[in-house]
């Protein structure tokens, strides 16, 4: 056996983030936040049962030299295609939603988790790490059985948190350890070879299939493999670079130049698996200074890493039909105020933001945007011991942004003011627009959320695509506000996205006399108790006369609250079909840029895109059409259908 049987205790650990990320909860349905983080809090608690500190290390920006280029562009192909799989198949396809990785940082930061995040890749710091302080690696990365580690690597597959073991007082988790001086016993090769049989079977720098390695297994294997093969021929070398020599030999086909080139990238392959003194040794021990201090704490996103560094943005893939338009053209003014501050007016360079376009990958040069106000704030004036300072007109640029104004947030309670912003931002830029129907099935999910989940059965899988869209457009708008809400130094506290904060002193009576203003409000207070397979099945119970009193249940409580919600929006509603052309007036005035801060640029671009967001809701709708037709054949069901969303108030 390369793994032998141990048992974790009272020991410091290092974890690869994507390991315990969205372990086995559903991913199809727009994300269930607050069992991700519920699943989180048990790992940390397990491990701290165990007397076993947890450090985590996070990716940063991609690499500057674009090693791994090829090889991330074609996982985001894939990924493209598999988020349209998800869609029409309901099936798992790793599609984590948009705000998973955030939901992660704010939970480790919430439990006081040790957590840094690198300017690039993490792999290298985390052995390097792991190497100088003799700690294991819990991973499930195939790049940690090449790294030596003198504590060696646990694979997460073999970690059996969920099932704490007790021996009198000690607790402990049981699972598998690996060792690169055990596998090179098993297989008969060069322990100094093992960074050599990584880049010859391929690995996110070197992809190399030209040579048939299945060539050299055992004669009596059945079914061997390419990986075996190599192994096999590996055998008989005994440093790497008389291996590497050697494979380029049964390269025939190749030039003298093209052998010379593919020797070379072998080699930088190889060089990753060196570990260098660590960089971050000093961060977890005694802190860093405050110029850097927001990077490494996973204050600064890779996202905005990769704009400062190399002038482009990859953007969410969400789990969505091919023909649907891409969420993120929803939020792309946002991200233009963003470049912008950035990068700064002086180098105006259009930002390369990576995104799909049907099942396509698309590279969009992007250009920033500058609001007046954002132009004084300089990127150096954004660190943390001059964020007071500048707090009116870093606010000021967040919500012009949004297109809200302060005196809009003020009776809000603190949390809730930037989510309430970006709910207002996504009613008035969604294409489609929102459809308000699901408001119904959302205040169900927050009145009787425990009885309703205790009746929910495991979705059929599909879902249903109008609504996963809808959900998906305003998780990406949050997750761009998130970021210029951090990049601003914090104006708005940063909102919790899986907890629900309750908001206390009962209903609240609000004065503004628009009630698609305030249906931000309940939105809000919903989308943070979103359980995405619930409202999937909730949504197609009420459109088939489900009564919403089956779905509450008998607690009175319950119907209180529902019908509290249901009487607001419908003060709201009423107020906007006796005043509908004032009302709009008066929306419209409040959105009007406060003293012309935004410049004529931001607000063409913000046409274009919703020009461009309005064509293709028009073009890609086909998968629609058969339905549409099959409808007009039943003119009262079509009209129940279109009175459907004006009645169901």
């Amino acid at each position: 056996m390369v793994r032998k049987d141990v048992y974790d205790t009272n020991m410091s650990l290092f974890i690869e983030c994507p390991s315990v990320c969205w372990s086995g909860l559903d991913q199809t349905h727009g994300g269930e936040y607050a069992a991700f983080e519920a699943l989180i809090e048990r790992f940390i608690a397990a491990l701290t049962t165990c007397e076993v500190t947890p450090y985590v290390v996070l990716d940063g920006g991609s690499d500057l030299i674009h090693k791994k280029l090829e090889i991330v562009t074609k996982r985001a192909e894939d990924q493209i295609k598999k988020a349209h799989q998800a869609a029409v198949e309901g099936r798992k396809k790793n599609i984590l939603p948009p705000l998973a990785k955030q939901v992660f940082k704010q939970t480790l930061a919430r439990l006081k988790v040790p957590m840094a995040q690198c300017y690039g890749d993490a792999d290298r710091e985390i052995a390097a790490l792991a190497s100088e302080w003799n700690c294991p690696v819990l991973s499930g990365d195939s790049d940690f059985y090449i790294f030596d580690l003198p504590a060696g690597l646990l694979p997460f597959c073999y970690f059996q948190w969920k099932n704490v073991k007790e021996d009198g007082s000690q607790s402990f988790i049981t699972c598998k350890t690996y060792h690169i001086s055990r596998f090179s016993t098993v297989f008969k090769i060069q322990q100094q070879l093992l960074p050599t049989f990584a880049v010859l079977g391929g690995n996110d720098y070197v992809n190399l299939q030209r040579i048939r390695w299945t060539q050299f297994a055992p004669s009596e294997s059945k079914t061997p493999s390419h990986l075996e093969g190599l192994l096999c021929w590996l055998k008989g070398f005994q440093q790497p670079q008389e291996a590497l020599e050697a494979a380029l030999v049964l390269m025939e086909e190749l030039s003298k130049n093209s052998k010379t080139e593919l020797l070379q990238n072998l080699s930088v392959g190889m060089e990753e698996y060196q570990l260098p003194s660590s960089s971050l040794k000093g961060f977890f021990h005694n802190g860093v200074t405050p110029e850097v201090m927001k990077a490494f704490k996973a204050r600064l996103t890779p996202d905005v890493l990769d704009v400062l560094l190399l002038k482009r943005m990859s953007l969410s893939i969400t789990v969505g039909h091919k023909n649907q338009p891409s969420v993120n053209l929803t939020s792309r003014p946002l991200r233009q105020v963003m470049y912008g501050l950035l990068l700064g007016e002086q180098r105006p360079v259009p930002v390369e933001e990576r995104d799909r376009e049907e099942l396509k990958l698309t590279f969009i040069p992007v250009k920033p945007t500058f609001s007046r106000v954002a132009q004084e704030l300089k990127l150096s004036s954004l660190g943390v011991n001059e964020v007071s300072f500048h707090l009116s007109e870093r606010l000021q640029v967040l919500l012009e942004a949004l297109g809200v104004t302060e005196a809009t947030l003020n009776d809000l309670p603190p949390q809730l003011r930037l989510p309430v912003a970006v709910t207002c931002y996504w009613l008035r830029r969604a294409q489609p627009p929102p459809d308000l129907k699901l408001v119904k099935t959302l205040l169900l999910g927050m009145s009787n959320e425990d009885a309703l989940r205790a009746r929910a059965e495991h979705p059929n899988g599909k879902p249903n695509l109008d609504v996963a869209h809808a959900f998906s457009q305003w998780q990406v708008c949050l997750k761009d506000s998130i970021q210029l809400n951090q990049l601003l130094g914090f104006p708005l506290p940063e909102p919790d996205v899986a907890r629900c904060n309750k908001l206390s002193g009962g209903t609240k009576t609000f004065s503004c006399s628009c009630w698609t203003e305030n249906l931000h409000v309940v939105l809000m207070m919903l989308f943070r108790l979103y359980q995405g397979t619930l409202v999937h099945q909730l949504v197609p119970r009420l459109t088939t006369g489900g009564r919403v009193k089956a779905f509450l249940g008998s607690g009175q409580s319950s119907v209180k609250q529902y019908h509290a919600m249901l009487s607001i929006i419908q003060q709201f509603h009423a107020r906007e079909e006796s005043t509908p052309s004032e009302t709009r007036q008066r929306a419209a005035a409040r959105r009007h840029p406060l003293n012309d801060l935004m410049a004529n640029e931001e607000d063409s671009s913000a046409v274009r895109v919703h020009e461009e967001l309005v064509n293709q809701v028009s073009v890609r709708t086909r998968y629609r059409t058969k339905e549409r037709r099959n409808r007009s054949n039943n003119p009262e069901l079509v009209r129940k259908e279109e009175c459907q969303g004006q009645d169901f108030l």
